[in-house]
Formats: C-alpha cells, sequence, structure tokens
C-alpha cells in the first residue's frame, strides 16, 4: 500500500479525510439514514455511504427527507447522480453545508432509470463530460469530490480505457476513485446480474493503483470478510463492501480495531440491539412505522443460533400499526433463551 507521505494532497485535513481504508458501498434501498445509524452501533470508523440521490432530486425535493442525518453517522459521503456540472456543483455545495464528510459522484449504476438520465455507469463513455462535472463540484466546495465507477463499460472495456478514464478525471482534480472490479453491460443484464455476472478483475484495480501512485484507489466488488480486506490493502489504498455488510452487519465488529486501531471495546450482538431502543422510541414517537428501521436489522445474527427467531419476531411483529421497541426487547429476550 502507498504510504500517506507520497499523496500529492493539500493538506493534513484533506489526507485525514481521504484515508479511510475500509467503506460501506452505497447501496439502492439499503444504505438509508436508519441503515446507517444501525451500523454505527457496530463500527464507529468505517466510512458510510448514503443511497445515490438524483442531482434534481436535491435540488428540487425534500432536503431535510432526501439528505437528513444523524451526527453518530458520520464519517459519512454523499453519492450523486447526475451529469449537469451546474446542478452537480450546487449538491457540492449542498453536501458541504449539511455537513457531508465526501459527495461522491456515481459512474458505475447500471440500471435503465440510471442510463434514461444519462447518468451511472454510461457516463464512463464520456469522461470530458464526467471531468467537467468534477472540476465544477471541486471548485463548488472544499469537502472531497470522489467517484465510484466500473473498470469498463460494455466494448470499452479494457485496461487502457479505464486507465484513460482515470487520467482523464485526474487531470480534472479528482483524487479517490472507488472501483467496482466488474465491467457493466448497459443492455441484457439487470442490475443484479451486473453484480454477479461480468468477472472480477482485481488485477487491474491493482495495476491502476501501480500505474497512478499519487491516487487514492479503493477496490469494490465480491468482498465478503475482513480477511479478504486486509489481504486487498496490500495492493490499494482501502476496500469498499457492499451486499455482504448488509447480509452480514456484524461482520463489521471488528472493524474498529483492526483498520483504524481503536481499541473501544467492541459491542455484542445483544448490545447492539439495546443500542438502538432510543433510537428506535424517537423515531417511532415521530411516527415512523418500526419497520422501516427494524428491516435493516434482520440479519444482526447471521449465523448465530436464535437468528432464525429473531428474524420471526421483528418480521412478524414490525408491521403492525403503533408497533414499537418492544418487539426489539421481545426479540432480544427470546435470543437470549
Amino acid at each position: 500500500m502507498t504510504s500517506l507521505s507520497k499523496m500529492s494532497l493539500s493538506t493534513q485535513e484533506d489526507r485525514d479525510r481521504l484515508t479511510y481504508p475500509l467503506s460501506i458501498a452505497p447501496m439502492m434501498d439499503r444504505t438509508d439514514r436508519h441503515y446507517r445509524y444501525f451500523m454505527r452501533q457496530i463500527t464507529r470508523r468505517t466510512l458510510l455511504y448514503t443511497e445515490m440521490v438524483t442531482s434534481a432530486a436535491i435540488k428540487h425535493g425534500d432536503q431535510d427527507y432526501l439528505l437528513g442525518f444523524s451526527p453518530e453517522e458520520k464519517p459519512l459521503a454523499l453519492q450523486v447522480g447526475g451529469d449537469n456540472s451546474q446542478d452537480l456543483a450546487e449538491c457540492a455545495r449542498i453536501a458541504e453545508a449539511m455537513g457531508y464528510d465526501e459527495i461522491n459522484l456515481n459512474v458505475g449504476c447500471p440500471s435503465d432509470r440510471v442510463q434514461s438520465g444519462n447518468f451511472g455507469a454510461c457516463l464512463m463513455k464520456t469522461p470530458d463530460l464526467v471531468a467537467k462535472c468534477i472540476e465544477s463540484m471541486i471548485a463548488a466546495a472544499k469537502i472531497p469530490v470522489s467517484v465510484k465507477h466500473r473498470i469498463g463499460v460494455d466494448d470499452l472495456d479494457t485496461y487502457e480505457d479505464m486507465q484513460n478514464f482515470v487520467r482523464i478525471l485526474s487531470e480534472a482534480g479528482c483524487q479517490r476513485f472507488s472501483v467496482h472490479a466488474r465491467k457493466a453491460w448497459l443492455q441484457g443484464l439487470s442490475p443484479k446480474d451486473n453484480r454477479e455476472i461480468p468477472p472480477l478483475r482485481y488485477a487491474d484495480v491493482h495495476r491502476l493503483k501501480q500505474e497512478f501512485p499519487h491516487l487514492f484507489i479503493e477496490i469494490n466488488g465480491g468482498f465478503t470478510t475482513l480477511a479478504q480486506a486486509h489481504e486487498q490493502l496490500q495492493q490499494v489504498d482501502a476496500v469498499m463492501i457492499g451486499r455482504a455488510a448488509y447480509d452480514n452487519p456484524y461482520l463489521f465488529a471488528t472493524s474498529d480495531r483492526e483498520f483504524f486501531g481503536d481499541e473501544t471495546p467492541m459491542r455484542s450482538r445483544v448490545e447492539v440491539a439495546e443500542a438502538m431502543i432510543p433510537y428506535i422510541d424517537q423515531w417511532t414517537a415521530k411516527g415512523l412505522r418500526l419497520h422501516k428501521i427494524t428491516r435493516h436489522m434482520l440479519q444482526l445474527f447471521h449465523g448465530q443460533a436464535g437468528s432464525r427467531l429473531w428474524k420471526r419476531i421483528i418480521t412478524e411483529k414490525s408491521c403492525i400499526v403503533g408497533a414499537g421497541s418492544e418487539v426489539i426487547r421481545e426479540a432480544i429476550a427470546a435470543v437470549k433463551r
């Protein structure tokens, strides 16, 4: 891994903001504010991302609903989708004003809806346009601007295609790249298939780091254990974990100690669940349906005795009108028994 002293970043503050070696990927219908707060009961240090929010929604929608977060969720990056440089610059200003630690441009999502708006993975075909967007975002705000992209798209899938894309964006000022080590097919594959069918090409991302040692390169795609993350850090600067962070959230229980040197005692699964009770009370008192929070907690006891009972109680009772934290207390008691 390239030492941080070799990174061409302007200030120590910038370096500190860009040195998270572990992150949880932005995931649609997954990484909302309630999931992020839940994950903060497990890991305090791992960089978290929002779901992707379009620039149009940020400009014209309910910003508190779309972008609101609890202070406990930081460090936190906002992921935005769009292709209009002026709109994205405004998004960067808004993100900074709201207290986000980073803004990330999505150049990796292959869904039809994203393509129809001319953003996501299809933007890999127009690196000059992306560079213009990056320049505008950097000029608009002081927080880091990063890009999440694929190793290729459709027939633009050679290493040289990705190398050219990264070179153009780095010349525009981008210094942090999160690279999903699969190409994307814009036609013929669903977003789910695009996460699974194109083969992983980790070596291409490793080569990218070797050829751009001054850039911060994060690798994403297919990682399910912290041991795999440690192995990747021999080649790149950071590792992003996606679906495994949702399917097995307690995977991150030791991440603060292993990756950040934080010796704060880790919470047990039961302690994590108990820590969510005041948060649940706060939100259900505002009228939020319980399942909006507990749906993210179903896999807390993944692989443990009592997991099936935990999920059954929460699934059956969280949807009842007026349900509150008593459901969690009941599920905890059942697991303890």
